[in-house]
């Protein structure tokens, strides 16, 4: 799809400008008061702080300990209060935040490596290094975002900071030479795309920064026309792992390091070569992938979420507007634009991207408060993925089918994930706080990565395998007016130690009434069914009431048992209570049959 277009790319590639630069002070000034009243209180929090001094023992701890959080704070510290000085110089233009932007920029060009330390090898998979190599730089997700924040820097404020000293530019381009063109386009990484070698976010998500650094500064011709080439080939990489339907396999989360990256490379693409993406944009694929995250919302700020997504997304920004009207979708910008009138900051404070929050600045206020459209919320089979997702005024239903060998993955072929009234009922727990074990041969021994601690089967302890070959078979989907229905076998996710034979897996949304989930099963272990919720059961004879918000009726247990699991983990206590709850279902017989009011 991208890659015929580098035949016939025009003899000249334009410049990209990330925004409005600094002299344009009407376009800065016509920032609502109180939107840049909260840029500028940010810029003065970090004249009154100090920037974080990284050391090499930070850099260190990684391969020491397996910890990536602590170096990371003090890593996107740094870039985000370097973020908040320039959006407040933007949108004041006195001077006074410059001095300030100056160091933030010396800062992170003296750092030895942009890599993050849990990125800092050199092939995929490979030893990680405890200390980044500055002759042999690292073109990771972040080290191609800090080129992308520097570059627009000085495509925005290069005037302003020519009048200081043309070294401050200068540094910055011999830094993004040095660290990010130079290896880009004098070596391969594996994200670059190799075959069939499956691809995933970085892909698109490094293809876009890629562009964003080389137009936004004033690189000359050759080396245009050198990234713009490579970089339609690895998008072309990116898309092949897309089945049509546009799903998103590493869940919602990655969809804003995937599809809408993918936007924002196309945007870039646009600007350059005006007119020869034209088709890329209308292409159904394409539009497919930008629906996807209005069709995982489920209310406020919860989704769907499998692999290692969470439950609670933040609110949307003015890049999921501008991909639905630039695919010509009504459907995700009127999505988009309610969602994001929800947001409680109208300036992105969590982003490390200056880009993205140049763009909600100068775009977000003229996007309309809008009602949702309605066909957001329809059922939908996406069968890329095997993701089932149906809806009534009450329930709102997924049942991810699949195979264990996704991006991301966690061991939950038939998982089921179900809100009543838009509050979680039987819950995806989601992924902790990232470290060296999340993507290690010993990723599976993290409870939330295993089947026992999903909504399915266990058989004497015998859990689901991770792999391609551990998926759903004979899958069938219906949806009618009066319910929609899955039925699935999932045998195939689990290994001989099993011994099962069968496993059939039926979930019914009998619409305006209730959910039901029918599991048969031949084997020659006891079954016991995990069921996860963040609210306590109360247990009574073939009965589970869950607070104030529903019951399950239990047909065909022997036994039911709770257990209590407490979080203590910040990434999941972002999404749940400080405990969450496992019932444990024992099957008497063959058959369990669940019936959800």
């Amino acid at each position: 799809m991208f890659s015929e277009i580098s035949g016939v790319l025009p003899d000249i590639l334009g410049d990209f400008t990330p925004g409005a630069v600094y002299s344009d002070r009407e376009r800065w000034k016509a920032v609502p008061q109180a939107v840049r009243d909260v840029a500028v209180r940010d810029a003065e929090a970090v004249l009154a702080g100090a920037w974080p001094l990284v050391k090499a023992s930070d850099y260190r701890e990684y391969t020491a300990t397996g910890n990536r959080s602590r170096f990371e704070e003090l890593y996107f510290t740094r870039r985000r209060m370097l973020n908040d000085l320039v959006l407040g110089e933007l949108v004041e233009g006195s001077g006074r935040f410059l001095p300030g932007i100056v160091d933030g920029i010396f800062l992170i060009a003296e750092e030895s490596g942009w890599q993050l330390p849990a990125h800092n090898a050199y092939a995929r998979g490979g030893p990680r290094l405890p200390l980044p190599d500055s002759s042999q730089p690292v073109v990771d997700l972040f080290a191609a975002e800090t080129s992308a924040l520097l570059a627009t820097i000085v495509a925005l404020l290069g005037d302003a900071l020519d009048g200081i000293s043309p070294e401050i530019a200068a540094r910055v381009k011999r830094e993004i030479e040095a660290r990010i063109l130079t290896p880009y386009l004098s070596r391969h990484f594996w994200w670059m795309g190799s075959g069939n070698e499956r691809m995933n976010n970085w892909t698109a998500w490094i293809t876009q920064n890629i562009l964003l650094t080389t137009f936004s500064l004033k690189s000359d011709h050759p080396t245009r026309r050198a990234v713009i080439e490579r970089a339609l080939g690895s998008l072309d990489a990116f898309l092949k792992d897309y089945a049509e339907d546009g799903a998103c396999e590493e869940g919602v989360v990655y969809y804003r390091h995937a599809a809408l990256c993918l936007h924002g490379a196309l945007t870039v693409l646009d600007s350059v070569a005006p007119g020869l993406f034209d088709g890329i944009w209308r292409h159904q694929k394409i539009r497919n992938m930008a629906e996807y995250i209005a069709h995982m919302h489920v209310a406020g700020r919860h989704y769907f979420n499998f692999a290692d997504s969470s439950a609670v997304v933040e609110p949307c920004s003015a890049r999921e507007y501008l991909f639905g009207k630039a695919v010509g979708s009504e459907m995700l910008a009127a999505f988009a634009a309610a969602d994001r009138a929800d947001a409680e900051s109208p300036h992105l404070p969590g982003e490390w991207n200056l880009w993205y929050r140049v763009l909600e600045l100068l775009t977000g206020p003229a996007i309309p408060k809008t009602e949702p459209n309605a066909a957001c919320s329809r059922d939908i089979f996406y069968p890329g993925i095997g993701l089932f997702v149906a809806r009534d005024g009450l329930f709102s239903l997924a049942v991810k089918g699949g195979n264990n060998g996704e991006g991301h993955n966690h061991n939950d072929v038939g998982s089921v994930t179900l809100y009543k009234n838009g509050r979680p009922f039987l819950i995806d727990v989601g992924v902790e706080t990232y470290t060296a074990k999340t993507f290690s041969p010993r990723r599976y021994e993290i409870w939330t990565m295993q089947s026992a601690y999903h909504n399915l089967p266990t058989f004497s302890g015998v859990m689901q395998s991770a792999g391609e070959a551990s998926g759903a078979r004979d899958v069938e989907i219906e949806f009618a007016e009066a319910r929609a229905r899955i039925s699935l076998e999932i045998s195939g996710a689990y290994p001989e130690e099993a011994q099962l034979r069968s496993y059939r897996r039926t979930v019914s949304l009998q619409r305006g009434r209730h959910v039901e989930i029918v599991d048969t099963h031949d084997g020659d272990l006891p079954a016991v069914l995990s069921l996860m919720t963040c609210l306590a059961p109360v247990i009574t004879e073939n009965r589970i009431d869950l607070a104030d918000l529903g019951s399950i009726f239990v047909d065909g247990a022997a036994t039911i048992e709770i257990d209590e699991i407490e979080v203590n983990d910040m990434r999941l206590r972002s999404a749940w209570p400080e405990k969450l709850y496992r019932l444990r279902l024992l099957f008497a017989g063959k058959c369990l049959r669940l019936r959800i009011n």
